[in-house]
């Protein structure tokens, strides 16, 4: 990419530095250092990477964590948060942090929530205790939180969705997404704003439009993986990206698998955030370079290989899928460890790989190698 070109696709926050069709790779230059996309950022929820340090992240290239305003508003609280000052001093990483508004986790208390134009009214899953989170306080709690990126407060539209159920919620989004781009205070700290829309793609883009008007730092595509079909996901996806700025990152939002990783990058997403490799270690499905293991097959007991012979992350470097298989046979939390610390690794090389895919020009025979292995 010329340095001319390059210097023109560059904002605030975000510098495309290399193209491969509508995939990009970049640079986002955030609060607590600059984080190269596309990237994955393994999910923190309350403040922690279930089972590791931030030394384990740090081993594999983790470069962004993702926590969640609901759970760490619940608990620590923010009296707690106040008193360490900050996100990053309390865990004790020291690399940027993007927090999500807690809209999806309100969504999914079900009928422990109700929704009014004022905001989210819902009971505490810890002590069912009434609570409101209101737009200006979710970007309140997320400032005190002290977030490189946060996220407006939006309606998660369920799916099934009719087409006046879709549009409805979507416009409350955009009316509270505006609510939340008014109450900011803390200028260093970057607002994203989430697409809605749920599966009807002129919505997607009337969401988009409306987000673009009211003016944020990048853009998210939200309300997706929550029960649709992969083709619906995919042309929401392409929906929204044929509206947002080039110029701004895009960040497709608790997606997903491998290969929905290198299928949105092709379609030009930046940014991804996705449980399944840390839920999906726990449990004992692992990814490797020629597909899932699931590490509990009998098959595995007297296998001395290790896991995947091109990962170089610690678990694969010292022990066997046999010893893999004891611990999770014995249910050893060393098992989770491990196989979380594999599956993460994984995902960070995924992305290096797709990175320098990029730079090469050659991101499209990656994506039909992905299919083959993934779709198999």
């Amino acid at each position: 990419m010329s340095d001319q070109k390059a210097a023109s696709a560059k904002s605030e926050i975000f510098e495309i530095t290399d193209t491969d069709g509508e995939a990009r790779t970049g640079k986002l230059h955030l609060k607590h250092g600059v984080v190269n996309t596309p990237i994955f950022m393994p999910v923190g929820t309350v403040g922690s990477v279930k089972s590791l340090t931030p030394e384990d992240l740090l081993a594999f290239g983790s470069e962004i964590i993702l926590g969640n305003t609901y759970h760490l508003y619940l608990r620590p609280g923010m009296e707690v948060i106040k008193k360490f000052g900050g996100l990053h001093n309390f865990i004790q990483w020291k690399k940027p942090i993007l927090t999500d508004s807690g809209g999806f986790q309100i969504f999914s208390l079900g009928k422990l929530n109700k929704i009014t134009e004022d905001g989210a009214h819902f009971q505490s899953h810890l002590d069912g205790s009434k609570l409101s989170l209101t737009p200006e306080l979710a970007v309140e709690i997320q400032e005190t939180l002290g977030s490189d990126i946060h996220m407006v407060l939006d309606e998660c539209t369920p799916y099934p969705a009719t087409r006046e159920q879709a549009e409805s919620s979507m416009m409350r989004s955009m009316r509270w997404a505006e609510r939340c781009r008014k109450a900011r205070k803390k200028l260093d700290l970057f607002q994203f704003g989430i697409v809605q829309g749920g599966v009807y793609p002129d919505l997607r883009q009337k969401s988009a439009k409306a987000l673009i008007n009211i003016g944020f730092d990048g853009y998210a595509i939200g309300g997706l993986s929550v029960g649709e079909s992969k083709s619906e996901m995919t042309n929401m996806t392409e929906a929204a990206i044929q509206v947002l700025p080039k110029d701004k990152p895009r960040y497709l939002m608790g997606v997903g698998t491998p290969l929905d990783i290198v299928e949105g990058i092709y379609r030009g997403v930046d940014m991804f955030d996705c449980v399944m490799p840390t839920r999906n270690g726990r449990n004992g499905s692992l990814f490797t370079s020629t597909g899932r293991v699931n590490i509990k097959n009998n098959k595995y007991k007297l296998d001395d290989s290790p896991l995947d012979p091109e990962c170089s992350c610690y678990t694969c470097r010292t022990f066997s899928k046999g010893y893999l298989r004891h611990l999770f046979a014995a249910g050893e939390v060393t098992s989770m460890r491990l196989n979380t610390i594999h599956n993460l690794a994984y995902y960070l090389n995924l992305i290096h790989s797709i990175r320098k895919a990029i730079t090469e020009r050659s991101l499209a025979q990656l994506l039909a190698h992905h299919r083959g292995l993934w779709d198999s």
